[in-house]
């Protein structure tokens, strides 16, 4: 009998038990202490959590690009649009006039006159009114070496007239809106040519400066420099790539590097101008010269002629004749170019 009143007080009480926890709801569970090192984190103070840091004016002015200075190429630079490269569907040296012209009309057309600036020590056929330039001395811009210049049918194109903004590089740049005068213009335009080594200007061909440059380091400031007066002065534009080609070297090298002036177009430095003293030739008392001159070999008497003359030009009848004179590859502008030997229409014939 007590055995079962001690199991009915039991069972009660656990029934007690069991219906207070069902009525004790979750969220007034007391929770566990806090460590030590809880607590000292939860007093620590707000600040703890550092703020933004400050930015110093004097550090950021100094991040910030330097303008330009006045009359510095890279002043004329901003002022040139940026465009993608356009077609180079109807392009042909023809769409730049026939040939070397006369457009200062000093009876020399724009070869010859390139050629008396740029070269030293020059001797002239007799009989052109120093036109027609038979030797002198050329210090290279592109290679910095010095090149002997003779005038004649395998000579003549070791050194070769550079148009520094190239004729189809132009024509993909906003040549094709030029009227066929200002395009003539562009073509014979003093500060678009300079006399340079014939090679180093074939590998060149019709590139920007965002795919070549002068192999001569010391000559690149100038180079792109001109690039960018020439496409200034015939508003033309230039691609993403060209555009930071040049703006590279100028801020790299030469921030302060000026435009050129358009005053007939001083390609060369002076310094580079003169020739070294041991590659140049001597120079003759003018009886000696005018000996020399009247001497000239025939292959030196066959070239092309001022404008406005009737003297004989270089002709050669397809790229088999080029080659054997060793005028291959032939580029627009060469002594005997003919519009026949570019089947590419790129600027250069004979090429394989």
């Amino acid at each position: 009998m007590q055995k079962n009143r001690y199991r009915l007080s039991l069972t009660a009480a656990l029934l007690a038990a069991m219906s207070l926890a069902a009525c004790t709801p979750a969220e007034t569970e007391v929770p566990a202490p806090a460590s030590a090192a809880e607590t000292s984190q939860s007093a620590a103070p707000s600040a703890a959590i550092s703020p933004a840091p400050t930015k110093d004016p004097a550090k950021e002015a100094a991040k910030a690009e330097v303008p330009a200075a006045s009359g510095t190429a890279l002043e004329q630079l901003a002022t040139i649009d940026i465009k993608g490269r356009a077609p180079k569907t109807g392009y042909s040296r023809e769409q730049f006039g026939d040939g070397w012209l006369d457009p200062d009309r000093n009876g020399c057309d724009a070869r010859n006159d390139i050629l008396q600036r740029d070269l030293v020590n020059e001797t002239f056929k007799p009989g052109t009114s120093n036109c027609v330039v038979l030797t002198g001395t050329l210090a290279d811009p592109f290679t910095a070496t010095t090149i002997d210049f003779v005038r004649g049918n395998k000579t003549s194109t070791l050194v070769q007239i550079d148009h520094i903004v190239a004729l189809s590089d132009g024509w993909q740049k906003g040549a094709q809106q030029l009227t066929a005068s200002q395009r003539e213009a562009f073509a014979n335009d003093p500060l678009n040519l300079m006399a340079a080594d014939g090679p180093t200007n074939g590998a060149k061909s019709d590139s920007d400066a965002a795919t070549w440059l002068p192999p001569n380091k010391g000559f690149r400031c100038e180079y792109v420099a001109l690039q960018t007066a020439v496409k200034a002065k015939y508003d033309l534009w230039m691609t993403q790539a060209e555009h930071d080609a040049i703006k590279n070297i100028l801020t790299s090298s030469c921030p302060d590097q000026p435009a050129p002036a358009d005053n007939g177009g001083v390609a060369v430095p002076v310094a580079m101008k003169e020739a070294p003293a041991k590659h140049a030739p001597a120079k003759e008392s003018a009886a000696k010269q005018s000996a020399q001159k009247q001497q000239a070999p025939a292959a030196q008497q066959k070239q092309d002629a001022p404008a406005g003359s009737d003297e004989e030009t270089i002709v050669y009848e397809n790229c088999a004749d080029v080659k054997a004179n060793g005028a291959a590859p032939i580029k627009v502008g060469d002594l005997g170019w003919d519009q026949k030997f570019d089947r590419d229409g790129d600027g250069v014939g004979c090429e394989s």
